[in-house]
């Protein structure tokens, strides 16, 4: 049966245990797995723009080998015309042998999934999910802090609408000893039903509305833009756009290995005299992004690279 990744929940803890693995041995050995999937196609369907994941998975798919196809936005797909996810979904199963989506509508890459016989992969949909950004933050996480429990993140920005958020809290939360503090204007946070699942879960949590009264209890700060794409007025919008701004001086009050991670696209909610601090870890996030991907493709495709592939001699 073909598998598909639609919520950082489809993998068990122990499955992505073996993910991570396999996404640390492709960032140290990535020769290995240089032509693992020649002669396959991913598809990049995408509804929606995007710059890191889109690409991150194409440069995936390219550095195993295969090739790519697609349409960055949905302006340039027959969804002008009418066709459905569904049709899409169908259509492009005659022609890849993977296919990532990414809607702007909750649900449309369950749709795709449903209707495809090859695996999808979500890339995000509306505010819902974006597990694939949810593995690469839980990537970076262990192979800054070399595990993932016992330690305290900070959520900060728009963490009702984010999607990075919703995800990447319903991943950690399987995790042991893992304390959350939300840092959100009032109309801004977290929804409710994550923290009904958090208390009934008995995990820890806190919400406030400032950076500086907790920035000095934190192991990871993870920022998030304000999305102007997700208000319903541009009031609003201009209103909060640049509530939380992370410079150097707010970073100084941080623990000495403290690290700063970021879904990307920034805006201005950190500072760029913060790009230099050896805690800013979302660009290392970016390249984190391309070895899980690389790691989920192989997964998916069910393509397992024999290890006992000769490795280039160190004078070559």
């Amino acid at each position: 049966m073909k598998r598909d990744l639609l919520t950082p929940m489809d993998f068990t803890v122990e499955e992505l245990d073996e993910l991570f693995h396999l996404a640390e041995d492709i960032e140290h050995h990535p020769e290995k797995y240089a032509h693992a999937c020649e002669g396959k196609k991913l598809a990049a369907c995408f509804y929606e723009p995007s710059t890191r994941t889109r690409l991150s998975h194409e440069t995936a798919m390219l550095n195993l080998g295969g090739r790519t196809m697609g349409f960055p936005d949905g302006g340039v797909s027959s969804a002008t015309k009418g066709e459905t996810v569904a049709d899409t979904a169908r259509v492009i199963s005659c022609f890849a042998d993977i296919c990532v989506i990414r809607s702007p509508k909750e649900g449309a890459a369950a749709v795709a999934a449903h209707y495809a016989s090859i695996p999808v992969i979500n890339a995000g949909d509306g505010g819902h999910q974006h597990p694939t950004q949810t593995l690469t933050d839980l990537l970076t996480i262990k192979s800054l802090q070399g595990h993932l429990d016992n330690f305290t993140i900070g959520l900060c920005g728009d963490l009702k609408f984010g999607r990075t958020v919703h995800s990447l809290i319903n991943a950690l939360v399987r995790y042991p000893h893992v304390r959350f503090i939300f840092i959100s204007p009032p109309e801004l946070r977290v929804p409710d039903y994550i923290t009904e699942m958090l208390e009934e879960k008995a995990i820890s949590y806190e919400e406030v509305t400032r950076i500086e009264d907790v920035i000095q209890n934190l192991d990871i700060l993870y920022m998030t833009r304000i999305q102007k794409e997700r208000f319903f007025n541009e009031e609003d919008y201009v209103r909060l756009k640049n509530y939380y701004i992370l410079d150097e001086a707010k970073l100084q009050k941080a623990k000495p290995d403290c690290y700063v991670l970021h879904p990307l696209p920034r805006v201005n909610e950190i500072a760029v005299d913060v790009d230099d601090d050896p805690r800013a870890a979302y660009f290392r996030q970016v390249q984190y992004g391309v070895y899980i991907r690389m790691a989920l493709i192989l997964t998916l495709l069910n393509i397992q690279v024999d290890p006992s592939i000769p490795q280039p001699s160190g004078n070559i």
